[in-house]
């Protein structure tokens, strides 16, 4: 499985980070050992002062493809999600300042949170129109729709193809909408698709 990331797909949440907008879909990727275990609490690491929690919409790849037309995409996938790419903000300040890779600050251990709830795509009477948000201890940190992707997700899935073979299981992570922030040891984050929570963990 892989677990491909795409960054800055939307304008509020490149404006909160003073990031400079992209011409083209951002990719990243975390690996596989990244992947919060299911009912585990999230532990900040010794290695960060500065976690920040990003929520996502997720999607599932339900069959190979390579090269795929953005008219033919909708068929590689048949169910959204949603998690929350965990990122060391601090380290990645640093990392980007010397103009390296984030993948220290971004695929660490438990890095990756996939909620174990899956919605099928015919849920939903628009799939480019989905509301989704992120509680923290009870609060509303951040609320995002799909259309307000700068690349919606058959268009991300027509790009990521075109440098990587996209397999069964592979999970998509769309990007974050505005509001992201910090994480504090107790803090309880709850994840939501329109009023369907998603999931919800801990952290240590």
């Amino acid at each position: 499985m892989k677990i491909i990331c795409i960054g800055r797909n939307y304008t509020d949440h490149i404006a909160e980070l003073q990031n400079e907008r992209p011409t083209e879909p951002v990719i990243f990727l975390k690996p596989d050992s990244a992947v919060l275990l299911k009912k585990q609490p999230f532990f900040i690491p010794p290695f960060s002062d500065d976690i920040h929690y990003e929520v996502e919409l997720l999607v599932r790849i339900n069959k190979i493809g390579k090269h795929i037309q953005k008219k033919f995409a909708h068929k590689y996938y048949d169910e959204v999600g949603l998690g929350i790419d965990f990122t060391a903000r601090d380290l990645q300040k640093k990392l980007k300042e010397k103009g390296l890779p984030w993948e220290k600050a971004k695929g660490f251990d438990g890095s990756a949170v996939i909620g174990e709830k899956w919605i099928p795509k015919s849920h939903f009477e628009n799939i480019d129109d989905v509301g989704f948000g992120l509680q923290k201890n009870g609060e509303i940190v951040q609320q995002g729709r799909t259309s307000h992707m700068l690349w919606k997700i058959d268009e991300i899935i027509e790009y990521i193809s075109q440098y990587f073979t996209l397999k069964i299981g592979d999970v998509i992570f769309t990007g974050t909408p505005a509001g992201v922030g910090r994480v504090e040891i107790n803090d309880e984050l709850s994840g939501f698709i329109e009023d369907q929570q998603i999931f919800s963990i801990q952290v240590k």
